[in-house]
């Protein structure tokens, strides 16, 4: 019998990618990139997923259809959901009461564990794809309770990262994106020399997690290695 994955991931809606989140969408590591996991996961498009419904206006109709989608799954064996954008954060509690999987709908969710790991002397930077995004819900979903030891960084007014803002249908230029994305967060540690941990919102950014691990020496989480715990929770994936 054909083993069939544990984990899934809900990805936008087909057609409504972005030129330059397709280009991300093709480095190792990005959450929706299949060789980024040494195991099986399904990914899954679901109608009515985009920009607006995920990063600028969530909404009820979108959570129905999440949930309608995370149902299904269940019933083909699916023991765990994930999704292709922190923002999703929004939907992390009313899809975690509605459906059987385990459900872990964004990497802010790694927040609370990253600020008890780092002790209450320290700081935890979260590093979004755009701050006027992330809302006061997206913290209060994912459980932060805590927000005096939170440093929030954003890309949303870097030149090349903020052109997916300005210049939607163009491609972007992936050696700056990478320089952007070290360079908020080293700036980010200059200004803020007790943050001990970062938290990659954006599930476009686990392939720059590595760079920002080598020359920033500094603990980096992302949507990835909250999935890499889930699959050993699961019994996807074995260490030993």
């Amino acid at each position: 019998m054909e083993k069939k994955p544990k984990i899934a991931i809900l990805r936008w809606e087909e057609g409504q990618v972005l030129p330059a989140q397709l280009q991300l969408e093709s480095l190792p590591g990005n959450s929706t990139n299949p060789d980024s996991y040494p195991f099986e996961v399904k990914m899954l498009r679901v109608k009515g997923a985009n920009m607006s419904t995920i990063e600028e206006n969530p909404c009820q109709e979108m959570l129905d259809e999440f949930i309608r989608v995370c149902k299904e799954l269940a019933e083909d064996g699916v023991k765990a959901i994930t999704t292709s954008c922190g923002f999703c954060a929004y939907y992390q509690e009313g899809l975690a009461a509605a459906v059987p999987e385990v459900v872990f709908a964004s990497a802010l969710l790694e927040v609370p564990f990253a600020q008890t790991i780092v002790g209450k002397g320290r700081k935890v930077a979260i590093l979004t794809a755009n701050k006027f995004h992330l809302r006061e819900e997206h913290l209060e979903r994912a459980n932060i309770k805590d927000r005096d030891n939170i440093v929030i960084l954003s890309l949303h007014d870097q030149p090349e990262w903020g052109r997916i803002y300005t210049h939607p249908n163009e491609e972007f230029d992936l050696e700056a994106v990478a320089g952007e994305v070290v360079g908020v967060v080293r700036k980010g540690l200059e200004e803020h020399p007790d943050i001990g941990a970062v938290v990659l919102e954006c599930t476009d950014l686990p392939p720059y997690s590595s760079r920002i691990r080598d020359e920033l020496d500094i603990p980096v989480f992302d949507i990835n290695s909250m999935i890499g715990h889930v699959a050993m929770a699961v019994n996807e994936h074995k260490l030993y």
